[in-house]
């Protein structure tokens, strides 16, 4: 089977460099607005979906709840590892294919951890295999970013310096999706990556999340969870809970 961009991406320590100014504080500020508007038990089970190096999840953990992270990327999940102890655990997994059946009492998707795949045939499957993880009363908390103003505010060309390489990004719209090609030289040797994310609405997250059997019960627009706006908002944030 081809690897897809997301497996090359994701899994280069490139990407790692270009993002590490990504922001604690903010992930943080986010889950602690998350933990005292869903109120979890205190030993509760959750799991972060593409949960990355593990910001989100390591911080959960030291809240008192009993933390899953599975992301696709081996290089990762290797890093979150080092962090790992009783209830704080780190795996290489496909969001597609959670092993999982009703166990967690919260599944967090965040920081626009979806959206990459060609079809909603396979998004839709993925929400299942989120659905399926889930305890009856279970909740899902999918953070994306609001399509509308990012397209709006596209920036097309845009060169990052970080740690002496020279990042030429751009960015623009194609079949409905946000794509963004990353170029750059280290060590006399050129690089190219892209990232391809689907451009999914309100009204999109909406019907497929119905189709999997999931439906939303309260939607924010930022971090500090105030009202969602389709112009203005940075943020949709969609809580749901199995149909």
């Amino acid at each position: 089977m081809q690897r897809k961009w997301f497996q090359f991406w994701f899994n280069s320590p490139y990407y790692h460099i270009l993002y590490s100014q990504r922001n604690d504080e903010e992930a943080e500020f986010l889950i602690d607005n998350l933990s005292a508007y869903l109120a979890p038990e205190k030993n509760s089970k959750i799991l972060d979906i593409a949960c990355g190096r593990g910001r989100h999840a390591i911080y959960l953990n030291k809240k008192g709840y009993d933390v899953t992270g599975i992301d696709l990327s081996e290089q990762s999940i290797k890093y979150a590892q080092q962090f790992e102890q009783r209830n704080l655990h780190f795996y290489v997994h496909d969001m597609r294919k959670l092993a999982y059946i009703n166990y967690f009492d919260i599944a967090l998707n965040l920081f626009t951890s979806f959206g990459y795949f060609e079809t909603e045939k396979e998004h839709v499957n993925a929400l299942k295999a989120f659905r399926k993880g889930l305890k009856i009363d279970g909740t899902l908390v999918i953070d994306y970013f609001n399509t509308q103003k990012i397209i709006k505010n596209l920036t097309q060309q845009e060169i990052k310096t970080v740690d002496g390489i020279e990042f030429h990004l751009h960015k623009f719209v194609s079949e409905g999706k946000i794509i963004k090609h990353i170029n750059f030289e280290h060590r006399l040797k050129a690089y190219a990556f892209e990232e391809r994310v689907q451009a999914f609405s309100f009204t999109d997250f909406e019907r497929m999340l119905t189709k999997a059997g999931l439906q939303i019960n309260a939607t924010f627009g930022s971090y500090g969870l105030e009202a969602f706006n389709e112009e203005k908002s940075d943020r949709l944030i969609l809580v749901c809970k199995k149909a």
